[in-house]
Order: C-alpha cells, then sequence, then structure tokens
C-alpha cells in the first residue's frame, strides 16, 4: 500500500527540528535501502515535507514512523492519506 505523509513544520520549533535533521535523513536513507520509502523531500516553499511509503499496511506505517527522530508534534505534525496509485514506474 502506498502512503502519502505530508510534514508541516512548526515556525516556533525550527532550531529543534534542524539538530534533529542528521538522525532524521538516517532514518530516512534506512528506510530507502529496506524498500520502505519511496520518495521524500521538502516543499519548496521551505514550510513541510512529502514522504511516501510502501508499507504492507498501516500498522506498519505507524511503526515506521514512531521510529522517526523527529519529534512528533513538537517539531513537525504529520497527516497521511493512503494513495490509490495507477501506474507502475519502476520501483
Amino acid at each position: 500500500m502506498i502512503v502519502a505523509v505530508q510534514y508541516e513544520y512548526v515556525p516556533e520549533r525550527t532550531d529543534d527540528r534542524l539538530a534533529a535533521r542528521p538522525a532524521h535523513r538516517a532514518w530516512l536513507s534506512g528506510l530507502k535501502a529496506h524498500g520502505r520509502i519511496v520518495q521524500t523531500g521538502p516543499f519548496a516553499d521551505g514550510l513541510g515535507a512529502l514522504l511516501v511509503f510502501d508499507v504492507p499496511d498501516e500498522a506498519a506505517l505507524d511503526e515506521l514512523l514512531a521510529a522517526d527522530p523527529y519529534p512528533k508534534d513538537a517539531v513537525v505534525v504529520a497527516s497521511r492519506r493512503c494513495w490509490a496509485t495507477l501506474f507502475d514506474v519502476g520501483r
């Protein structure tokens, strides 16, 4: 199942987010190596990011997101939507 997770950055916590960013990006690299994240990156406006996961179910996604070094609801606010993709783009 493909799930798009949007992170909105909490402006008042920018310093905390930036301090956690190296660990967050290492976490993302590990997910990519294990085929769990399809694509990710910050929005051009700098206000958040999109993470696209390939997971077997919502429980697996919950487990992955719980391991993200970004403290939830402190430096980012996450929302998610399951995505019914139409085409396989060679993942």
